[in-house]
């Protein structure tokens, strides 16, 4: 193809070519910022650890509510749990409720509560648990660990989170 007999220009075509390089650029940019951003913000890449927090706030939530049965539930990954108790004979509901209403590990009633940051573990490709510091009543801090394969919450081995 020559110069002479080179095809007409189709307006078009090259806003169409235009409109995908931006629409390319922008996506681009927002993957990176949601990848960082998350990340930086305490929640995980992309943020990944949402629904870990999200577990954690309604399970305090219930705790403020004094819905033991209800956070229970919540804690065990078990809505269901009362038509089955026999299954937590190891850590039943009243033992549950003494736990978290007088011998909880901020000595007292949850008032108030704010999910502040989340770690995954770091073990294997994407770790097998998320740990989530909550402040329980403006000042105490609790670690909370959201184990990923059962959905359940337990007590982190170590309760250090830098933040």
């Amino acid at each position: 193809m020559t110069l002479l007999n080179a095809p007409t220009y189709n307006e078009s075509r090259e806003k169409l070519k235009q409109r995908l390089l931006i629409g390319a650029g922008v996506t681009l940019a927002l993957c990176v910022l949601l990848t960082v951003g998350g990340y930086i913000d305490g929640h995980g890449w992309f943020f990944s650890n949402l629904p870990a927090e999200h577990k954690v706030s309604t399970f305090f939530a219930a705790l403020q509510a004094k819905d033991y049965n209800k956070a229970f539930g919540i804690y065990n990954n078990d809505a269901n749990w009362q038509q089955h108790p026999d299954q937590y004979k190891d850590y039943p509901e009243s033992r549950f409720q003494e736990d978290w209403s007088t011998e909880d590990p901020i000595k007292g009633p949850v008032n108030s509560y704010h999910v502040d940051i989340s770690r995954t573990d770091g073990e294997g490709a994407f770790g097998t648990g998320i740990i989530v510091a909550v402040t329980v009543n403006g000042s105490k801090r609790v670690f909370m660990y959201y184990l990923r394969k059962s959905g359940q919450l337990t007590w982190p081995a170590y309760h250090e989170l830098q933040y």
